[in-house]
């Protein structure tokens, strides 16, 4: 009976799980997306994360039906493996979009982490320091996790909620020397309904992190019931907590220094408005959050990649592992990578790439329920629904890249050239590898 009683107290439940959905959501997410919205749709910015909200539940419904019909804490990769098991292309493409889908939120969270702390200082307030605080702050999170990697347990869920109960401060101290009056008109003249489903596309990447709740499906309790509670519950919760951020910061700063310091918006004009003690918070909450987002992104997304090699899909030697159970190989890969995207891409092509890349893996995903919705008992209208959704998102970035900034097309689409080229040749190679066999 004892025995049963410690077992059951090392099981996850519903608090813990929504804790860690929300750690991977509200990471950088929010601290980058308020800026580049504001710049693009003005006051109608609350109205498009609103509707990105939506359409992550959308897309967390496939993910949850797919996961009580398998079961499987792989997640992505292992729901699309599975149910196309004949196609070695099929799921080496999804492992290659899913791998690099993470390691443009590891870029991301360092470019935002890098860009408030360097806004502190007029010596540091420059794009090469940015970038050169974002390596380090990749490799201070590389090193931790290959040196020592220990479970945080209840620590973890303290992290997680402070950052909320921060993000819900920072709100009231904006509102309380905001004026409502400031997000009057909310549709200005410039402002089409285009533009604000295609930022509503672009906010994708700040819901990114609910599936990290289907990796812990074997520590869980009841997992038929939590599973889905979970993921809808930490969406909600993300959505509405972004919704309430900005519209307290649009009340209170002014929307030309919002657009002028973009990169670290909510930052932007703190002291003026909010004083010493205003500005401490919202850089403390910032780096609190953007700092154990990165830390559990390196976490979890190197283990799945080692996963990934080890059936083929990366180079082997990314399967490897030090101490029984740390990927050093695939840590220090991500790092490197990740780096090379933050240096090479600024942060509106590092959020949108990473967009586009989950809005393709959650429509893939979508796809394969709709292709198992007899399995999954899943309603015919809302998977399609979702698919049609997730599809529009996709294509409205695009025509946003393409007419706005070709530069940034043409980059985005060498990075899927190259990810299509990876995915094929491992492939390939693991097909003739069977066939020799």
């Amino acid at each position: 009976m004892n025995k049963l009683t410690r077992q059951r107290n090392k099981e996850l439940g519903l608090g813990e799980l929504i804790a860690i959905a929300l750690g991977g959501m509200v990471g950088g997410g929010i601290f980058s997306i308020l800026g580049i919205a504001t710049e693009n749709i003005g006051n109608a910015t609350p109205y498009a994360i609103l509707i990105g909200g939506v359409l992550a539940l959308c897309a967390a419904y496939s993910y949850v039906k797919l996961a009580l019909l398998y079961k499987d804490e792989g997640a992505t990769y292992s729901f699309f493996k599975k149910s196309f098991p004949n196609s070695e292309l099929a799921s080496s493409v999804i492992g290659w979009l899913i791998v690099f889908g993470y390691i443009s939120t590891l870029a991301l969270y360092a470019f935002t982490f890098a860009s408030y702390f360097c806004s502190q200082f007029d010596t540091l307030n420059h794009p090469i320091w940015q970038k050169i605080i974002a390596g380090l702050i990749i490799t201070f999170f590389a090193i931790i996790n290959l040196v020592s990697v220990k479970g945080m347990g209840k620590l973890e869920d303290i992290l997680v909620y402070s950052k909320i109960v921060i993000l819900l401060f920072i709100s009231g101290l904006l509102a309380g020397k905001g004026d409502i009056q400031n997000l009057i008109p909310v549709f200005e003249n410039q402002t089409t309904l285009t533009q604000i489903l295609i930022v509503s596309a672009i906010t994708f990447v700040a819901y990114e992190g609910f599936q990290l709740v289907i990796h812990a499906s074997n520590e869980m309790d009841n997992p038929q019931k939590n599973i889905p509670r979970a993921i809808y519950s930490s969406i909600v919760i993300a959505t509405l907590l972004y919704v309430i951020l900005s519209i307290a910061a649009l009340s209170a700063i002014p929307k030309e220094i919002i657009i002028a310091d973009k990169e670290y918006a909510l930052a932007a004009g703190t002291k003026t408005y909010l004083g010493q003690f205003g500005q401490f918070i919202v850089i403390f909450g910032a780096l609190l959050a953007t700092s154990s987002a990165i830390s559990g992104t390196l976490f979890g997304a190197s283990r799945l990649m080692a996963v990934i090699a080890n059936d083929g899909y990366f180079p082997k030697q990314l399967g490897q592992k030090i101490k029984t159970h740390i990927p050093n190989k695939a840590i220090i890969t991500m790092s490197v990578f990740a780096y090379v995207l933050l240096a090479t891409g600024g942060l509106q092509v590092i959020l949108e790439f990473g967009s586009i890349t989950f809005i393709i893996v959650s429509m893939l995903m979508a796809y394969t329920n709709y292709r198992k919705r007899v399995e999954t008992n899943s309603s015919l209208i809302i998977t399609a629904t979702s698919f049609l959704g997730l599809l529009l998102a996709g294509l409205l970035i695009i025509y946003f890249e393409f007419t706005e900034n070709k530069e940034q097309f043409i980059y985005i689409i060498i990075i899927y050239i190259l990810l299509g080229i990876g995915a094929f040749f491992y492939s390939k190679k693991k097909t003739n590898a069977q066939q020799r066999a």
